[in-house]
């Protein structure tokens, strides 16, 4: 058996989401600051005797969407070579922070240069499996716009760390933007000014449009991130569709401190820091040539 690469998939936070009406496609527009953070899930992927997929964490599934992306990079490299897949799935499902994307991308930047797939075709297949796919790609600091598929990356961003505490519960995305629909698109309250690290400050207004709707479908949501608030001394906003809510902090210390200081029940909890990327190879492990 061929050795296998490993990597680090990095889960993605919104600062701020700013939807567009539904258009005739069924989409929405939108507008959103994304950064990626440091809470990961880890990947072993390589050459096998035979196709496998092993999760730790989730159920395997070949409705996974880290299977879906070798199977896309596979008919797009013209290879039917066998590959195994090992998952250790840390970030939270259904959360609001992009972990099957995350899992998504790094799987087409391994298989990519696995099976000879050039970079300009694997950004393109990227954009097929879903609208995170594509910034979990690249990651870092970036303004999404369009569906997520246009990138205009930033300056990375640092100085500052995030407390993030997942409720007790599952949202689903279109679920979620079916209530804002619903709703007839409400508006996300700001976070204040003062909330915010300096290196942020020039992308006001940081609004999450996706909060109301997630409230009004849970309104458990509501419920955890007011009682985060009141803990925590701090306005709390939600990443995404929800539930995962997070405050910003002076480090990381700090963060791990406030999320220990929380209500009983939580999902998952995380105290991280913005990374640079969207996926990073752990250092020492090389799979064989194609």
């Amino acid at each position: 058996m061929a050795d296998r690469v490993t990597v680090d998939a990095f889960a993605k936070v919104n600062f701020g989401l700013i939807v567009g009406r539904r258009a005739n496609d069924g989409f929405h527009s939108l507008t959103s600051l994304a950064q990626s953070i440091s809470w990961s899930d880890r990947l072993k992927i390589g050459f096998s005797d035979h196709d496998e997929f092993i999760a730790t964490g989730m159920d395997a599934s070949e409705d996974n969407l880290a299977w879906k992306a070798l199977l896309e990079v596979r008919a797009e490299a013209g290879s039917q070579r066998p590959i195994t897949i090992e998952l250790d799935k840390q970030i939270a499902v259904a959360a609001g922070l992009a972990g099957g994307s995350a899992d998504a991308a790094a799987v087409v930047a391994v298989a990519s240069n696995l099976l000879g797939v050039n970079g300009e075709r694997s950004s393109a297949l990227a954009g097929r499996l879903g609208s995170d796919v594509p910034f979990c790609l690249t990651g870092g600091l970036a303004i999404l716009e369009g569906r997520g598929e246009r990138i205009t990356p930033q300056e990375s961003a640092g100085g500052f760390a995030l407390g993030i505490v997942v409720p007790p519960l599952e949202l689903a995305t279109v679920d979620v933007y079916q209530r804002w629909d619903e709703l007839e698109g409400p508006e996300g309250v700001p976070l204040p000014t003062a909330a915010l690290p300096p290196q942020l400050r020039s992308f006001e207004p940081l609004r999450n449009d996706l909060a109301p709707a997630a409230e009004s479908l849970a309104p458990r949501v509501a419920e955890w991130r007011h009682e985060l608030a009141s803990r925590w001394g701090r306005p709390v906003a939600m990443s995404g569709s929800g539930p995962a809510l997070y405050a910003f902090f002076v480090d990381e210390d700090e963060a791990a401190s406030a999320i220990g200081d929380r209500p009983a029940g939580a999902r998952a909890t995380m105290a991280a820091v913005p990374v640079a990327r969207g996926w990073r190879e752990v250092p020492g492990t090389l799979a064989d040539p194609e």
